[in-house]
């Protein structure tokens, strides 16, 4: 069920870079490519990276919402690469996604590290052991 939903929300968010741009056929298959990328995006970024994203929020945002902005570079109707725009735009559309990226990254390690630095972001290992649902909300989530 939650591969189902993320899939339906990969296609809204890889198509909401070009919703203007492309015809409803690029639209659709913009959603599609960004829905089955995010299947294997999720269990990459899980298994392969290790990073815990119990939602899977950095796949359809983050890399569905780059792959939609490079997929307008192919699919848009005036200067995209499959309607005989050339190459300009499908570039300036990769560049801006990793100028983008690189900038997003930047900032969230700045701010990050900041935080870590000035409060911690991390709970004691007893507490997180113990489960924060205990701290915050006074109730045991698992018996």
């Amino acid at each position: 069920m939650s591969l189902t939903l993320n899939g339906v929300l990969a296609g809204l968010v890889g198509v909401t870079a070009g919703c203007d741009l492309v015809s409803p056929f690029g639209a659709v298959m913009i959603g599609a490519i960004c829905g089955i990328v995010m299947i294997f995006s999720v269990d990459f970024i899980d298994h392969v990276l290790k990073i815990d994203d119990p939602v899977g929020a950095s796949s359809v945002h983050g890399v569905c919402g780059c792959l939609g902005t490079i997929l307008t570079g192919l699919f848009a109707t005036e200067e995209g690469l499959f309607y005989g725009g050339g190459y300009n735009f499908l570039l300036a559309q990769l560049f801006g996604t990793v100028v983008v990226g690189c900038w997003a990254a930047g900032m969230g390690y700045l701010i990050f590290k900041g935080l870590d630095k000035i409060h911690g972001l991390r709970v004691p290992n007893r507490i997180e052991e113990e489960g924060l649902d205990i701290y915050e909300h006074g109730e045991s989530a698992y018996n």
